[in-house]
């Protein structure tokens, strides 16, 4: 665990200091001290910590104010109060402390301060960037992203959404699906939708569902040069999109 100490008192960041190194567990590391809320900010953008103990009364910007800036932004470091002013603990709370400490800091207190981040952040789960969907797969329960999806295609009962690696098997109905994926998938047929930015090319081909006996378009899907078919209906639709994403 990174620690940045924030106070504008250096004995009081000493002090925080000589606790924290009496403290094993969890195990943790200074990374930095700050007497204001911008050094606060610079230091963190020089060095990510996973904890900031942050005093209430600094010059400037406030230890509350700082605090609703790791509030608002997601990915910030967790924070633990350490001030003399006790009357702030309910403010505190609201913008997501872990806890509140106040002067002077106790170690045993310190401690249990620490072991809450720690709980914290081992239950907080790692996810993807972006927007996901949550898929079974053999007993086990994924969250892909959608910018990893090719396409969905309608099979009988069931949905099959296919990535670049793998072919997963959804309970959901397409429609339904197509509410969710938004403007990025594209309906090219009445069983499939296709990611817009997986398309390469779209062509008049044979139509395989008749032996070749018809032509008919369909939509190459990269990186697995897989052909769709595209209904009549849908052909306007489709040209207009792949138009618009090339800026014709």
């Amino acid at each position: 665990m990174n620690i940045l100490l924030v106070d504008d008192e250096a004995l009081a960041r000493l002090r925080l200091r000589n606790l924290l190194a009496e403290l094993n567990e969890p195990p943790h590391t200074v990374v930095g001290e700050a007497e204001h809320a911008a050094q606060a900010l610079q230091q963190l953008a020089r060095t990510p910590a996973d904890l900031v103990l942050l005093d209430i009364g600094l010059p400037g910007e406030t230890g509350l104010q700082l605090a609703a800036r790791f509030a608002a932004a997601p990915g910030s470091p967790a924070v633990v109060f350490v001030t003399a002013h006790a009357e702030h603990a309910l403010a505190a709370f609201e913008l997501d402390a872990v806890d509140y400490l106040t002067k002077p800091v106790r170690r045993d207190r310190l401690q249990a301060a620490l072991q809450r981040v720690a709980q914290r952040r081992a239950l907080r789960p790692v996810l993807p960037d972006g927007p996901v969907l949550v898929v079974s797969d053999r007993g086990r329960v994924l969250r892909l992203p959608l910018a990893e999806v090719l396409y969905l295609k309608a099979e009988l009962k069931y949905v099959t959404l296919r990535t670049a690696g793998a072919t997963y098997v959804l309970d959901d109905a397409l429609a339904d699906l197509e509410q969710r994926l938004g403007d990025a998938f594209l309906r090219v047929h009445r069983n499939a939708l296709v990611a817009k930015a997986a398309v390469r090319e779209l062509q008049r081909r044979a139509d395989p569902a008749t032996d070749g006996d018809n032509d008919g378009w369909a939509l190459r899907v990269a990186p697995v040069d897989e052909w769709l078919v595209v209904s009549r209906r849908q052909l306007p639709a489709v040209r207009h999109a792949l138009a618009a994403q090339d800026g014709g």
